[in-house]
């Protein structure tokens, strides 16, 4: 109830709880799930989905959680949520089939492409987009809605503010967000950087997690030590306190992370937001008791973070002093010998609880563990438990002791999925049967399926009057109802046709029933083999066809020759353009400060007069809040590159020339013909495809309209955090001291030596770009033969030699143009970047 200035009294309706949204890596987690209150579940079958490491299911496990959901009125939901190569697109939409078929309710997809076909092949099948779609504005939400998606499954770098925003934008689409559980550093787990690094792409599954590493934060400049640890591996999330908040915005899902995690996982956090989504359903307050959080923590935790719902979170939003789960803190060491550890700790430990130590605070040392055997309690005093432990290794007196896993609460755990679930029956199908016969004719008996056409069987032997009981209905339902694990049950049964008081031994109405039962099963069969060919054909059909949009007016020829060089530098633009690039793509958010817009403006009639083009490339990231600043930008009027898609569909309607950068995952040809569909003037195709995959997706264009990156650092991360602003402490966005006068150019360096430079873009995000420059040349020529005409440039840090590689691979790039067939000189593209290059997935597959 709400009283309004005037003095009247509003009745407000109070939110709908949202569902909870379980994971599951396994049957058990499904069990774990379902038993502690989850509306729904969310699963991976066998591949294409993004955990490849053991956390799906088989179709049979798929199977059972389907009927364990349903039967208690749970939902199902696939990921299929990886980016799909031109030869996996059969392969997963088969294997969709086959989970429908199942009976899930819903698929997760990421991949445009795969979006199309689904609504081709599964017209019916609710489609949601993933977290890997990065949607983190209006934009990106209506784009989505606009391609037939139900459901979004938003960033989780979104505030409030950005989730009341995009509601309004699209209030017909159901939006997601996460709740709890382990979070991506890098945006919506949008990652290059771990294929880069291990040839383990994110986007596909195989994250090697490049953030849990340790780093060392430095001034490239100086060489100075800025900080060092776990500078960009996030804590966990546990946003129970804006459980309120996100109903009221009209959040409709709140997800747990943790497919791979264990059941007792599941089964603890699933237990604790679904009593918190109660309490606020009946209008209590929605807090975490301490108990609650402390089972939180225990059951896994790498410290606690409510996210960004709130706003930046600064330095607290990353471990800095590990990576992984660490448990309970419980106290100190007192005392230690030879076998034996002496402990004061605020809950007495008990065998089978796993514990761990850890030097005093501000001391370094490599922890230490073991899973306790034996224990004697010595004292019990001012809520201190003094206890004794037998250890296979000293313990130095002072470190902190963790509870690092606790049985008891395991095994509460376990016990909520230990009980198995009520088996649902499966469906089956109904069979009705007429009777038809008269003394001195064979019974003749026709079944009739729910689906398909009637069977009629004929008796070998002849009715005779029975001595005592004739067959009537009752005798009829006993004999023919035993249909046991068949797929038919037995409906209605009509012997109107049929003379009383007639007599039949059993094993010939047994023997009527098995072989109308065995006509049955084959037609089935042969029906559900037609169906599959059926789907098969379509599938084989829908990948084939292609929609090709026409092109844009007013768009440049799209086989001429290109050379873009991408810089954030005005003198690396003049310097570009002088030494042959066609086209310059200009960055001016990379690093504070941006240059002044009539700066702009001069630089494209200065390169107007040289006959290149300028292009301007947009942020991938642009949440609401920062539209204001992009639109100025925007005014200039120039053709523009961008990775957001929101912004590709949005200033193509609106006339702009749009082309889209890497950022989009073009993977595959059916994801190129939605960028096309949505306006896009050209693709930059995905930087984690091979020579060869690169022409598989571009051949049904003949290579027109699409681009290469063939040397420079991509962006492996765009980061919310700022790792410079938390290695002062200092409050993130207000600090441009640091990085515009300070420590203008950092960089993060690994253990086995290789350094990433870390850009503060305009708008105090970080973007991590890769060690080594990629440097692609030796593929031109196979990339050429493919038909691609566009070729990228990136000079994103400070000592590009910019002259001479856009020199020289112009030179190459000519030589292919030669229609005497000259030889390129790619040689001396090598010449220039020395060794210190990596050659990119043109060679290494993911």
């Amino acid at each position: 109830m709400r009283t309004t200035s005037a003095g009247r009294v509003i009745l407000l309706r109070m939110p709908q709880s949202p569902e909870l949204l379980a994971p599951a890596g396994s049957l058990d987690a499904v069990r774990a799930a379902l038993g502690n209150g989850a509306d729904a579940v969310y699963l991976g079958v066998e591949r294409f989905n993004a955990r490849d490491e053991g956390a799906q299911l088989t179709l049979e496990e798929l199977s059972e959680a389907c009927r364990l959901a349903h039967v208690r009125g749970a939902r199902v939901y696939l990921t299929l949520n990886t980016l799909l190569k031109p030869a996996e697109l059969s392969d997963a939409l088969h294997l969709l089939g086959d989970c429908v078929d199942r009976g899930i309710d819903a698929a997760i997809v990421q991949d445009l492409g795969l979006v199309h076909l689904i609504h081709v092949i599964f017209p019916d099948l609710e489609l949601h987009g993933s977290t890997q779609m990065t949607v983190h504005d209006g934009g990106g939400a209506t784009v989505l809605h606009r391609l037939g998606l139900q459901r979004v499954v938003l960033a989780r770098e979104n505030t409030l503010s950005d989730l009341e925003a995009i509601h309004a934008a699209a209030p017909e689409l159901v939006l997601e967000t996460f709740i709890h559980g382990a979070l991506c550093i890098s945006y919506s787990g949008q990652c290059y950087m771990s294929g880069m690094i291990s040839e383990r792409s994110a986007n596909r599954g195989s994250c090697a997690q490049s953030c849990r590493k340790d780093y060392v934060l430095r001034d490239v400049h100086t060489g100075d030590e800025l900080d060092r640890g776990y500078l960009i591996s996030a804590r966990d999330l546990a946003a129970s306190e804006h459980v309120p908040a996100l109903a009221s915005i009209g959040i409709h899902t709140l997800k747990i992370e943790g497919r791979k995690k264990k059941p007792e996982y599941v089964a603890t956090v699933t237990r604790t937001y679904r009593s918190l989504l109660d309490r606020f359903a009946r209008g209590e307050p929605v807090v975490t008791t301490p108990a609650e959080h402390e089972e939180l923590v225990q059951i896994y935790s790498r410290g606690f973070t409510g996210g960004l719902y709130g706003g930046r979170a600064g330095r607290d939003y990353v471990t800095r002093d590990q990576p992984d789960n660490r448990g309970v803190e419980l106290g100190a060491v007192v005392d230690s010998s030879r076998g034996e550890v002496i402990v004061e700790v605020r809950t007495s430990l008990k065998p089978g609880d796993g514990v761990g130590f850890e030097p005093p605070a501000g001391k370094r040392g490599a922890s230490k563990g073991f899973t306790v055997s034996e224990v004697r309690t010595l004292a019990t005093r001012g809520g201190l438990h003094r206890q004794a432990l037998t250890t296979p290794e000293r313990i130095p007196v002072g470190w902190r002791v963790r509870r690092t896993s606790h049985a008891a609460l395991g095994a509460r755990a376990r016990s909520s999925y230990a009980t198995p679930m009520a088996r649902v029956e499966e469906k089956r199908e109904r069979l009705n049967v007429r009777a038809r016969g008269a003394s001195g004719e064979p019974l003749e008996l026709v079944f009739t399926p729910a689906h398909g056409r009637p069977v009629m069987v004929r008796g070998r032997t002849t009715l005779v009057p029975a001595d005592q009981h004739g067959m009537d209905i009752g005798r009829l339902r006993a004999q023919l109802g035993r249909l046991g694990e068949t797929a038919f049950e037995l409906g209605e049964i009509d012997a109107a046709a049929l003379a009383p008081g007639l007599f039949l031994p059993v094993s010939e109405l047994n023997a009527l029933r098995q072989r109308a039962v065995a006509e049955l099963e084959a037609a089935r069969v042969s029906r559900l083999s037609a169906a599959s060919e059926s789907r098969a054909d379509r599938i084989d059909a829908a990948i084939a066809h292609l929609s090709r949009p026409a092109l844009p007016h007013g768009v440049p020829d799209a086989h001429a020759l290109r050379l873009s060089a991408e810089v954030w530098r005005i003198e690396d633009a003049q310097t570009a353009a002088a030494a042959g690039a066609t086209e310059i793509v200009f960055d001016p958010f990379l690093r504070h400060p941006t240059p002044p817009l009539s700066r702009i403006r001069r630089l494209a009639e200065e390169l107007q007069g040289g006959n290149v083009d300028l292009r301007l490339r947009t942020p991938t990231i642009v949440r609401p809040d920062d539209r204001p600043a992009l639109d100025r930008w925007l005014a200039l009027d120039l053709p523009l590159l961008s990775g957001h898609l929101g912004l590709v569909a949005e200033l193509s309607a609106g006339g702009r020339v749009v082309a889209a950068d890497y950022a989009v995952n073009c993977f595959n040809q059916h994801t190129a013909a939605q960028l096309f569909g949505l306006g896009a003037e050209r693709i930059a195709l995905s930087i984690e495809l091979t020579a060869e995959e690169l022409a598989a997706v571009c051949a049904p264009w003949g290579g027109a309209r699409f681009e290469v990156i063939t040397y420079g650092r991509p962006e492996g991360m765009t980061i919310e955090h700022c790792v410079l602003s938390a290695a002062f402490d200092r409050e993130p966005t207000s600090c441009r001291d640091l990085c515009v006068q300070k420590h203008p150019n950092v960089e993060l360096a690994d253990s086995t030596g290789y350094a990433f430079p870390v850009a503060t873009d305009s708008d105090c995000r970080n973007r991590l770009l890769h060690s080594r420059p990629i440097e692609g040349s030796e593929f031109l020529p196979r990339l050429w033969r493919a038909g691609i005409r566009s070729y990228r440039l990136i000079f994103n840090v400070g000592d590009d030699p910019v002259r001479e590689l856009v020199a020289r691979y112009r030179a190459a790039l000519d030589a292919l143009a030669d229609p005497a067939g000259a030889s390129p000189p790619l040689a001396s593209i090598r010449e220039v970047v020395g060794s210190s290059f990596t050659r990119g997935h043109f060679a290494r597959a993911v």
